[in-house]
């Protein structure tokens, strides 16, 4: 008489067990060192009796996995599609600081295949504020305090630092092979001369500005906008930092976000995205306050 049985992926890979094996039992044979046991997205009862299929990952507290491993896990829950196109991408991301940083570390997460990342700057205090950095970065330059978190989070990303302060000179050549330049710079006068700094050397390229980000409250007024093709600018458009206006982690977080959403975005479906943004010139749309 065959022996029935559930087919189950354990971590990268299909397998094959007897029907009625319980999840301990099956971590025995499979991975013995495992310690946490992951069912479907949640930790489950080593008693668990596995049913066809079941995600079962299987984790050693301390162990990283191996890359391709480690790859697979981190896409899991990607709609399919997805991955393969954020892997061959390649995002340049101007200015780490509470923008830069975020941005950086969503699309490490996400899986972006090659992360370029430009900043002059070292980590201070003041920075802890809004920025993504550890106290243990506090005067590492920026460029190499974020190589080493995004190595902690998703070691196949390939990063390329650029440690110098940004100018209209140099721009091409730190980020000629960008699909997409994101800007995340705190002056204003820097958001200018990048803008045509791009559309005059690296006209094919999109870029995702940011403007009015300050303050707290009215989360819903950082909006995405479209001011062409290829241009794009993320916040309200109004809230500059100043006396009683700062920076603060939450607000700069959503605006963050919606540049990393953006990139996702153009890189999946740039027409769609085209049309979910609205025109900067239509203010129709414009938040009540």
């Amino acid at each position: 008489m065959t022996q029935r049985t559930v087919t189950v992926r354990i971590n990268t890979k299909r397998q094959r067990f007897p029907q009625g094996i319980t999840l301990v039992q099956l971590a025995r044979e499979s991975f013995p060192a495992a310690d946490v046991l992951i069912v479907n997205g949640f930790p489950e009862n080593p008693q668990y009796v596995v049913k066809d299929g079941d995600r079962i990952t299987l984790i050693q507290k301390g162990r990283v996995p191996a890359p391709a491993e480690l790859e697979t896990l981190l896409t899991a829950r990607h709609s399919p599609g997805v991955y393969e196109r954020v892997r061959k991408a390649v995002i340049g991301i101007a200015g780490l600081g509470g923008l830069g940083s975020a941005v950086a570390i969503s699309l490490a997460r996400t899986g972006i295949g090659r992360l370029i990342i430009a900043d002059f700057d070292v980590v201070e205090p003041s920075n802890l504020n809004r920025q993504q950095y550890l106290m243990k970065h506090l005067g590492m330059a920026k460029t190499e305090a974020m190589k080493e978190l995004l190595a902690e989070i998703n070691p196949s990303v390939n990063v390329t630092a650029f440690q110098r302060k940004l100018s209209p000179r140099n721009i091409r050549g730190a980020f000629r092979a960008a699909d997409i330049i994101v800007e995340c710079f705190d002056e204003a006068p820097a958001k200018s001369w990048l803008l045509g700094a791009v559309l005059e050397s690296l006209p094919q390229t999109y870029l995702i500005l940011a403007s009015g980000v300050a303050g707290f409250g009215d989360s819903n007024a950082v909006r995405t906008w479209r001011m062409g093709e290829r241009t794009f600018i993320v916040g309200d458009l109004s809230r500059a930092a100043g006396p009683g206006q700062g920076l603060m982690a939450p607000r700069v977080g959503i605006a963050a976000n919606h540049q990393a959403n953006l990139v996702i975005s153009l890189l999946i479906s740039p027409d769609k995205a085209r049309e979910e943004t609205v025109d900067i010139l239509d203010k129709s749309p414009w938040p009540s306050r």
